[in-house]
């Protein structure tokens, strides 16, 4: 279970997935309030893929040599673009939002 939270870890800090994390934190807030309408693929298979990771049952057993890893390495190879591609949809639809804000002024003569 330790090496499958460290690879876990180690496949995460690929392509900058870390300083996403506050922008995935808002993106979910944003989520459950019902304000942002994700594409359900792109959170499902990550949800699916760690829980996966976390749990103890594995499809190919972690102690085989090389495939037991590769195929939790798959799977996270799998779901991190699907996250991050949320995330930048996300921050142009947040951007979209702060853009089309309407300001409320009295015009002074």
């Amino acid at each position: 279970m330790s090496s499958k939270i460290n690879l876990a870890i180690e496949a995460f800090k690929h392509k900058g997935f870390i300083s996403k994390l506050p922008t995935i934190a808002r993106m979910l807030n944003s989520i459950r309030k019902r304000q942002y309408k994700p594409e359900i693929k792109n959170l499902i298979i990550p949800g699916a893929v760690l829980l996966y990771i976390l749990s103890p049952i594995d499809i190919i057993p972690d102690w085989i040599p090389v495939i037991g890893v590769m195929d939790d390495l798959a799977l996270v190879a799998l779901a991190i673009p699907l996250l991050i591609k949320e995330t930048e949809r996300f921050l142009a639809w947040e951007n979209e939002k702060s853009n089309n804000k309407v300001i409320d002024a009295k015009i002074v003569s």
